[in-house]
C-alpha cells in the first residue's frame, strides 16, 4: 500500500515492541492544535509517544500513537492504536491485572 496521494486511514493497531527508552509520564492536559484542534494530549509517554483524547469519525477515541518531526511539527505516525470507548473501558478495568502480570514478570 504506497502511493502518493492515498488518503492515509486510521489504524486500529500497529507493531508492538519499544526500541526506544521510556520517559516518565509528563501530564500535559492541552489542545494539539499542531496535529488536530480536536485532539487534547493526555500525557507523553517518550519523546515520541503520546496518549490523547480526540474526536474521529463522531467518535471519542483514545488514542496512543508514535509522531515524527516534519517542517518542524510533530505529526502523528501510522504506528499507534485508537481504542474506542468500549475498548478503553475494558483496558481501564483491567489494569490491575496487567500491573500484576508486569510485576510478576520483571
Amino acid at each position: 500500500m504506497s502511493g502518493k496521494g492515498k488518503k492515509r486511514e486510521e489504524p486500529d493497531f500497529a507493531s508492538e515492541g519499544d526500541s526506544e527508552g521510556h520517559a516518565p509520564p509528563k501530564k500535559s492536559f492541552k489542545k494539539d492544535s499542531d496535529d488536530d484542534p480536536d485532539s487534547i494530549v493526555v500525557c507523553e509517554i517518550s519523546k515520541n509517544r503520546r496518549v490523547s483524547v480526540r474526536n474521529w469519525q463522531g467518535r471519542i477515541v483514545v488514542d496512543i500513537r508514535e509522531y515524527y518531526l516534519k517542517d518542524g511539527k510533530q505529526m502523528p505516525g501510522r504506528k499507534g492504536i485508537s481504542l474506542t470507548m468500549d475498548q478503553w473501558n475494558v483496558l481501564r478495568d483491567h489494569i490491575e491485572e496487567i500491573d500484576k502480570a508486569v510485576n510478576e514478570n520483571s
